[in-house]
């Protein structure tokens, strides 16, 4: 069956243009890189040709061309560019965070089913070929009831960012918007909402204004979630390590697409989202009454995935990969972990 390419605006051609979404746009037969937002330079018209080059949002958002807009400006922007997008009659994807607040969250699903258009947060993580060894391994029950969990994303990096706006305090700012999202997306997708939030958060780098260190624990009757994240970290733990009655599974963060990317690899071909070998988990259970102990294989992962079920939602009407009630359901636990470092307590978070 022939697809008819879904035309698709870049709201910003920086490195989440560049990286995780122009090229996923150029090489799936589904859509159509058709135009970005540059207020002065044309760096994405010199790697893709075709794609036409608007000064403004409004220009761009007035091309009745284009269908599908990704919002993937810096955080305090989202809410106000993705809702002028869908004034607009535009399908929308929106750069995590999805919003700053919940309630923005919430505003943003009233007027796209207003609209009648498509919204969905991007959550690349769920499609990292290390997250989804995880997930089938908690699928299969071979740990048992889980009682514990610890997942990170750590990473070095003690200088600054350049981008002055992540630097910058201000709304949706910090590690806990940034990779903290998808720490807690991910943890949502295992074990659901959980019944009360309790975080930590710090500044550790030379010179930062804005917190680096996250710790968030969220509570399950039973069970106990740690979401850690830290830029000061240069030799990592296991990212994922999940505890049961059984046994335990232990899992590096090993996903390759985001090095290959930004090495320029296109994202195709049969070995895209192999992880290397010798990156396998470590699975320590019984089965079948017997001790293993053993390393299993890895998944594949694979970001077009989500480029391909937004392709099916847009054209027929399919559930979308990543929902903006999904996107806004983080921002909750981010808005009670706040809560609960300002009131220095556990937060309900229903």
């Amino acid at each position: 069956m022939t697809m008819i390419p879904v035309r698709t605006a870049i709201c910003s051609f920086g490195m989440s243009g560049r990286v995780f979404h122009a090229p996923f746009l150029h090489v799936h037969p589904g859509f159509e890189f058709y135009s970005v937002w540059e207020r002065s330079k044309h760096l994405a018209a010199a790697i893709y040709p075709t794609v036409r080059t608007f000064t403004t949002l409004e220009d761009l958002l007035s091309d009745k061309a284009v269908e599908l807009v990704i919002v993937n400006t810096p955080n305090y922007t989202h809410y106000h560019y993705a809702a002028q997008a869908l004034e607009a009659g535009k399908h929308v994807i929106v750069e995590k965070p999805f919003t700053v607040t919940e309630q923005q969250g919430k505003d943003l699903i009233a007027l796209a089913a207003q609209k009648g258009k498509k919204l969905s947060s991007f959550q690349s993580r769920r499609f990292d070929s290390d997250y989804r060894t995880v997930r089938r391994v908690i699928r299969s029950r071979e740990l048992g009831t889980i009682v514990e969990a610890e997942i990170h994303y750590d990473r070095y990096t003690p200088a600054l960012s350049p981008k002055v706006h992540k630097e910058t305090p201000g709304p949706g700012t910090g590690l806990l918007y940034d990779l903290g999202s998808h720490l807690i997306d991910q943890a949502l997708q295992l074990f659901g909402d959980p019944e009360s939030v309790f975080a930590d958060l710090s500044i550790i780098r030379d010179d930062s204004r804005v917190p680096d260190y996250m710790e968030v624990l969220l509570f399950y009757p039973g069970l106990r979630v740690r979401l850690k994240s830290s830029y000061l970290v240069r030799e990592p733990i296991p990212a994922y390590t999940i505890f049961g009655h059984q046994g335990s599974f232990l899992k590096t963060r090993a996903d390759v697409q985001e090095k290959h990317l930004l090495a320029g690899e296109s994202p195709s071909g049969p070995d895209w989202g192999v992880e290397p070998a010798g990156e396998e988990g470590l699975l320590h259970t019984d089965i079948d009454g017997k001790e293993v102990r053993q390393r299993v294989p890895t998944e594949k992962g694979n970001y077009m995935d989500y480029f391909s079920g937004i392709y099916e939602a847009i054209r027929n009407d399919a559930p979308l990969p990543v929902t903006a009630e999904e996107g806004t359901r983080i921002i909750r636990v981010i808005e009670k972990a706040y809560e609960s470092l300002d009131k220095k307590q556990i937060v309900q978070f229903r």
